[in-house]
């Protein structure tokens, strides 16, 4: 978030890329998105969105709800920066009968936005990379790699709550 080129290359850190913070529920990773927040550069800001929330929004609004995530308004030269917090815990939506997951579509359109002109986008999950993939497909997979900063926690972090 301060743009520390000379830690970052030290850590392998890419720092074009978002963050994917991972670990077991409770260790702090919804807060430590929160707590740096404020640290980051004006370029680097985003706003913190669970996926459910964006889940429903898809339920109430249809394809419409996916637009504010994946589309640039038309004076904006990148996507708006976005965290979405607690990837996995949102359920298959539908809306009218169209079945849709949602935040793979979310991620996938946000990558081809990454490739083109560098949006960055965040995540939150207790989910490990085979889940991942179990749940989105190798293909978001793959994506998710190019587009991610991985950020563990251990397994035997304790609850912070």
């Amino acid at each position: 978030m301060i743009q520390d080129e000379k830690t970052a290359l030290k850590l392998k850190i890419d720092l074009s890329k978002g963050i994917l913070v991972s670990g077991a529920i409770g260790c702090g990773k919804t807060s430590l998105m929160h707590l740096i927040r404020p640290f980051a550069y004006q370029s680097s800001d985003y706003k913190i969105k669970t996926c459910r929330e964006v889940s429903f929004e898809f339920a109430k609004n249809g394809f419409e709800a996916i637009n504010c995530y994946t589309l640039k308004q038309a004076n904006q030269s990148k996507l708006t920066g976005y965290c979405f917090d607690d990837l996995g815990a949102e359920q298959q939506i539908k809306h009218f009968g169209n079945d849709c997951n949602v935040m793979a579509e979310v991620l996938i359109s946000r990558y081809e936005q990454f490739i083109e002109n560098k949006s960055v986008t965040h995540i939150t999950t207790n989910l490990s990379a085979s889940e991942i993939e179990n749940n989105y497909g190798n293909r978001l997979r793959s994506r998710m790699r190019a587009m991610f900063n991985l950020i563990t926690f251990d397994k035997n972090t304790t609850d912070k709550r």
